[in-house]
This record gives C-alpha cells, sequence and structure tokens, in this order.
C-alpha cells in the first residue's frame, strides 16, 4: 500500500514545480520559428500533430535504411533497397505538353549511370528542376529500388546525392525514414532534424531520475534523441528506441499511482450491508450464482463498507452475468439510504435493465422506509419529452427516485442528485473516457462508489497498468448450462445453404436474427438497403414473422420489436447492431451477420454473446463477399476460430495498434507515441515497479531526485496545470 498523506498528495497535484524545466529549449515556441520552417510549412507540421521543438524531437523515423554500404549495378534486385554510386553517361528531360498529360505528369527526367558493371535507367517525375543540377559526366550517388517497367527495370525517383556535394546526412550510414505528406521530402526532415538536435538539445533537461537509467542501463535522454534520429548502428538505435518506451510506459504508471493515491483519500459513502436483504435476493434468481461471481460479488460488498469510495473494473465476456452482480450492489446503495445510477449505451439497453430491476426488486424489503414495491426506478434519455425530463431532474434532487437508469442523459449538467452513492457504467467502452468520468463526480458531500463494467475485456497485465488506479474484478466463466456456439464463414455463393440451414432451426422452434451493418443510423442509403434486405427475407422465409429493429424508430417501436421477438410473436428479426447489447431472448439461437468484413472483432464477439443464452445449441454465422480485404480476411478467421473473448480482445489489439485501441482507455495518462503495451508487456512490468517504488518512497516527489519526474509532469499538463500546446 502506498504511504501517502493528503498533504504530500495536494503538494503533488496542485504545487508548481520551483525548477524551470525550459532551459535553452523552449518547448513552447512554435515549429514555424525554426530555420527553413515558417508559417506556410507550420500548417503542414501541425498536420502531423508537430507543434513545438518537443514534438519535433519525438518524430520518430518509423523505418531505417542501411546506406553504408554501395551495390554494383549488375547485382540489383527487383524490389530490394538498394545503394549504388555511378557517372551520368545521358541526360534527358522531357516536359509534357497539357493537352497529352497523363497523371498530372508535368515532366520526366531521366537519366542513365554507368558504374563499370553495367547501365541502368534512372527516372523523376515532375522534377524538371532536377537537370539544372545533374548533367552529363556527373557522379551520383542514388538510394532506391529496382522496379519493372514497360521500358525495361529502372529505378524510380531515387534519393540522389552529388559526390562532390555530399554532406553525409543522406549517404554512408544508417538513414531514418520519416511519414511525410507529400510537401516535405526526407532530406529536408533531416537537415531540419539535425539543425535541431545540434541548436537546442543540448538543454533538454531528461526527464527519467539518473538512478533508474543507471539501473535499466539505458542512455541519457539527448543521446537516446541523436541515436533515434541519426544512428550510429542498429544496436544503438534499439537502444534509444527501448528508453522512449520505457519512459512512455513510466510515466502512464507514475500517474497512475498517484491517481489511485487521489482515490483513497476522498470520503466515500459506507453502506451497511445487510446479509438478510442479499439472502432474500439470491432467492429472486432461479439459480445459483456461480463461484466467479460470488467471489468478485464478496469484494464488491468489501469495497462499499469502506470509508472511501470504490473504484472497480469489472471484466467478463458477453453473459457472464456482470449485471446481476451489479444488481446486488445497487441493492445494497438503496437500502443504505442512498441514490444508485447505472448508465448505459443505448435506449434500448435502459429500458432492458429498468425491467430487470424492477423485477428483482419489488419484493425486497428495503430499509429506509423503501419496502414491498414501494421502490422507484425511472429511466431517462435524451428522447424523452422534456417535462418528463424536468420531473425526473426534481424527483432526483428531492431524492423520491432511488435508482436511476439512464443513457448520456445522466451526464448533463441540469442533472443532480440528492446523494448518488453508486455509478454504475455498463459496456464502458461504448462511452468516450471524458462522459465516464462524468457520473461518479455527481456525488455532493460525498464522492460515490464507481463500478465500472466491461464485456470487451482486455488481458489482465494490461488491464492493471491501464486500469491501475482501479482495482480489478474478473468473472472468467460463464454460467452451467451455457453451450458454446459454433461459428460458420460463409462466402456470398453458400447464401441458399445458410438459408436452408436457417429454416431448418425455425422448423425446430428457434428463432434468429439476422444482423444489418448499418453503420450510421442516419444515412438514409444504408436504412433502405436494411429495409431491402427485410423484404427479401420476408419472401424467402413467408411462413414465419419477421420484425424489424434499428435505432431510427422511437423508443416505444423499438420495445415493442424487442418483445415481439421475446414471446416468439416474430420468429426472425432483421436488425442493425441494437441488438449487441442488452437484448436477452434464450430461444433465439442463430444469429446471421451479413457483410461482417465492416465489423470490428469486438462488435462481432458482443454480438455472438447474444445467442448464447439458454440450453439450445447455438449458430453464429457470418456471410462475406468473396473478395475481402487481408486485414477483413483476418478478422473473419479469428472470430470463426477463437471463441475467448480475452482473446479476441489480445487479437482486435494487434490489428487495430495502441493508439486506436488504447486511445480510449488512457484518460488521464500520458498519450502512447512508440510503445505498444502488448508487445512491450515486459517493459511494461519493470516501468511498474520503477514507478511504484518512486510513489510508496516519496509520494510528493519532493526528492532531489525526482524533480525531473515532477517538472516532466507539469511540462505535459498531467498535473492539470496549463501546459504547452505541443
Amino acid at each position: 500500500m502506498l504511504l501517502i498523506t493528503e498533504k504530500s498528495l495536494k503538494t503533488t497535484l496542485k504545487q508548481k514545480p520551483t525548477v524551470n524545466l525550459k532551459g535553452k529549449l523552449d518547448k513552447d515556441s512554435s515549429i514555424r520559428y525554426l530555420k527553413g520552417v515558417g508559417p506556410a510549412k507550420e500548417v503542414i507540421f501541425n498536420r502531423l500533430g508537430v507543434y513545438g521543438l518537443r514534438d519535433l524531437l519525438f518524430y520518430f523515423p518509423f523505418r531505417y535504411q542501411d546506406r553504408r554500404n554501395f551495390t554494383k549495378i549488375k547485382d540489383l534486385k527487383v524490389g530490394e533497397f538498394s545503394v549504388i554510386k555511378g557517372k551520368v553517361l545521358a541526360v534527358n528531360l522531357k516536359k509534357i505538353p497539357y493537352f497529352v498529360r497523363k497523371r498530372k505528369v508535368k515532366s520526366i527526367f531521366e537519366i542513365i549511370l554507368d558504374d563499370s558493371s553495367a547501365n541502368l535507367r534512372c527516372v523523376w517525375f515532375n522534377q524538371a528542376y532536377l537537370a539544372e543540377s545533374i548533367t552529363q559526366g556527373s557522379e551520383l550517388i542514388l538510394c532506391g529500388k529496382l522496379a519493372h517497367s514497360k521500358r525495361g527495370i529502372q529505378m524510380v525517383a531515387p534519393e540522389y546525392e552529388l559526390v562532390e556535394k555530399s554532406d553525409s546526412l543522406n549517404i554512408g550510414k544508417i538513414v531514418g525514414v520519416y511519414r511525410l505528406p507529400a510537401e516535405f521530402n526526407q532530406r529536408f526532415m533531416r537537415k531540419l532534424m539535425l539543425t535541431t538536435i545540434q541548436s537546442y538539445c543540448s538543454g533538454y533537461p531528461d526527464p527519467l531520475p539518473f538512478q533508474i537509467r543507471k539501473q535499466r542501463d539505458i542512455p541519457n535522454i539527448v543521446k537516446a534523441f541523436e541515436e533515434m534520429h541519426f544512428p550510429t548502428s542498429f544496436a544503438e538505435v534499439e537502444r534509444a528506441r527501448e528508453r522512449f518506451i520505457f519512459q512512455e510506459l513510466f510515466f502512464s504508471q507514475i500517474l497512475v499511482y498517484l491517481r489511485k493515491a487521489k482515490h483513497r483519500l476522498q470520503k466515500g459513502p459506507r453502506f451497511k450491508v445487510r446479509q438478510s436483504l442479499l439472502d432474500k435476493l439470491r432467492k429472486v434468481f432461479s439459480f445459483e450464482l456461480t463461484d466467479d461471481q460470488e467471489k468478485v460479488l464478496s469484494e464488491i460488498l468489501s469495497d462499499l463498507e469502506k470509508s472511501y469510495p470504490m473504484h472497480r473494473l469489472l471484466q467478463g465476456d458477453v453473459g457472464c452475468g456482470k449485471t446481476i452482480v451489479a444488481a446486488f450492489a445497487m441493492a445494497a446503495c438503496v437500502d443504505s439510504g442512498f441514490q444508485a445510477a447505472l448508465m448505459v449505451p443505448t435506449e434500448v439497453l435502459a429500458y432492458q435493465h429498468r425491467e430487470t430491476l424492477e423485477s428483482l426488486f419489488k419484493s425486497l424489503p428495503f430499509n429506509k422506509g423503501k419496502r414491498s414495491g414501494g421502490l422507484t426506478i425511472k429511466v431517462i434519455t435524451s428522447s424523452l419529452p422534456k417535462s418528463e425530463i424536468d420531473k425526473i431532474y426534481q424527483d432526483l434532487r428531492k431524492g423520491t427516485i432511488r435508482v436511476i437508469v439512464g443513457t448520456h442523459a445522466l451526464i448533463q449538467s441540469e442533472l443532480k442528485f440528492k446523494n448518488l452513492g453508486l455509478a454504475v457504467i455498463d459496456e464502458q467502452h461504448r462511452f468516450g473516457v471524458a462522459q465516464r468520468a462524468l457520473l461518479p463526480k455527481k456525488g455532493i458531500d460525498l464522492m460515490p462508489h464507481c463500478l465500472v463494467m466491461s464485456a470487451t475485456p482486455i488481458p489482465r497485465s494490461l488491464a492493471l497498468s491501464l486500469y491501475g488506479d482501479l482495482d480489478s474484478s474478473v468473472i472468467s466463466k460463464l454460467p452451467k448450462g451455457r453451450i458454446a456456439p459454433s461459428t460458420l464463414w460463409l462466402k456470398e455463393d453458400k447464401r441458399k445453404e445458410m438459408y436452408d440451414f436457417l429454416e431448418k432451426q425455425l422448423k425446430s422452434g428457434r428463432q434468429a436474427y439476422i444482423i444489418y451493418p448499418l453503420i450510421e443510423e442516419s444515412q438514409d442509403e444504408d436504412l433502405q438497403s436494411l429495409e431491402t434486405m427485410y423484404d427479401k427475407i420476408s419472401r424467402r422465409f413467408k411462413g414465419y414473422s419477421l420484425g424489424m429493429l434499428h435505432g431510427r424508430l422511437k423508443i416505444d417501436q423499438k420495445i415493442k420489436a424487442i418483445n415481439d421477438f421475446k414471446n416468439n410473436k416474430t420468429q426472425v428479426l432483421v436488425s442493425t447492431t441494437v441488438v449487441e447489447v442488452g437484448v436477452n431472448v434464450p430461444n433465439a439461437t442463430v444469429m446471421v451477420v451479413e457483410n461482417p468484413e465492416r465489423f470490428g472483432l469486438a462488435q462481432l464477439h458482443q454480438l455472438r454473446g447474444r445467442i448464447q443464452r439458454s440450453k439450445y445449441k447455438p449458430h453464429f454465422i457470418v456471410i462475406s463477399k468473396t473478395e475481402l480485404s487481408q486485414a477483413a480476411q483476418h478478422r473473419l478467421e479469428v472470430i470463426s476460430k477463437e471463441a475467448n473473448g480475452f482473446k479476441i480482445a489480445e487479437e482486435d489489439l494487434l490489428l487495430r495498434g495502441p493508439g486506436d485501441f488504447f486511445g480510449n482507455l488512457q484518460h488521464g495518462l500520458p498519450q502512447l507515441k512508440i510503445a505498444n503495451p502488448l508487445r512491450d508487456l515486459d517493459i511494461l512490468g519493470q516501468a511498474r515497479v520503477f514507478a511504484y517504488q518512486v510513489i510508496k518512497s516519496d509520494p510528493s516527489l519532493a526528492k532531489r531526485e525526482h524533480h525531473c519526474i515532477k517538472e516532466y509532469l507539469f511540462s505535459r499538463n498531467d498535473l492539470g496545470e496549463k501546459g504547452a500546446k505541443g
């Protein structure tokens, strides 16, 4: 446990640093003031996310080329990067008249290069100015790849150096290659980076304490910048890269531990959990809780009895029973005299949860005068009439509404509670990070307990690091009796066989979903496509009743469509991903997903969970077009072979990359630009240990050797101060 006091934490979070971080490097300076940039290029740099000098230094090459050795022209291979040196035998500049131009080619400059082993044709498009510097007899060094063309083998748009003017930035060493827009070239970027490092980098303070660098055997930050941009060897590049990966992860963990300490200093509502109430709630269910559910429930109830607020992440696969556990926590909240709020991503899910909670709570003997049938549970969504919303606002302030279930409408500034004791956020990945943070802040005198639930799990080791300020609970096993679905991936030419199988299932008494990828609920063309599909399926399955569900329907129409499906008035529900969460129909054991290539892995896995709710064998069928991108094909291969949500989440991370996947998870943490927590799991573990040791021994970062950490956090605006745009 961290040894931290309220006084020391306030010092860490509020007191400005006493040492000037800037030194020789002014991080507030715009990129435009660098020689060779100016206002026009500044706009282009800003599009790359480069605003100041610090951003430029951290704009690392994405790959490196070994230009230390020359290759003879006769030994060149098509598609391989090579460096060659030779004499120009001939030059030719063709200027293309505008009326015969193709693909915006205004000019073609070509040369024949000889190196005594063979000749090679080299071509540049729209670079007529090269004719002024490259002439017959010039000695050149070229870097590029050999390619086939109609005129034979040639090198297209290679980087070049005149031997007599070679500046060694681009030739004779390992050279970094940057991701650049068309307006910039690699030569310009390397020259600008060299100027920046030579003129400003010497004053850059190292944010990592010396002892940590010594223990980890990593270079100081100036050396690391030099090696990342102008490497002396591939081994040194790797050392520098590992240093910056460690730095990103180390500071993310420093903030995680500071944030966790902050949670512990807040005052929360202390619930009195009555065992008799919990026993009566258990009897409402027709089944016993699983061992995992009981373990997680015990952890949560223990938190609720403490004087500081719970901040717990509850992970579990689709259908594992997270909502049941949350219901126990909400019952304990109400029984202790507080209000409970449950935030969900869709209107459909909000009404489903209210129905569930009403059936569970109606016979419970709550304290505080609310006995059988007397508990008020309301739903609030933005689609309600204003008069009804105003009435809910009023009743929440009075405290007459004890449980509120809502969508984003719950976090509107006008909505206030009398005594919010518990905030539950369901399907947390569907909310933005800022939105998730708003609901727990609606406590008045006390910070409410907060339970965050996710059916899109991430590996436990990563959860500890990214949600390290939250205690973590996992329900890893599904309830008894659940049968794993069979997943079948079909191409369009198998549609008839798929329909025949679907009809066989319907004849046996089962029901089916057919999911259509209407990505934007506001796009009329997608909606028309859904309606067209509905008509086609209606004609194919004439003997059965069909329903249709999508986001453009009014809420009463949505509820009717779901209830008709629940009650088997409709046997086939043609729907968008509105059914992804909260629609539970045990008799629906078949789901067909059209155009699955338009879905992400996590979403496909969520959809599959809808049919895993009964004793009947479920069947999940995805039917795609014949030609798919490599990425789409890999996603469908994964979903057809893998059923474990945690393993699917790992694949999702690998496919989407850390920037996309973790962007929504890292609320309040530094953005990861070079680190990938899954790939760099070992480094993340080391960074976590070092961060813990720092905060445990010096929670206010007051020690001299830790000033650099505080300086860095303030400079990045990570402790709440107004920082530089860059």
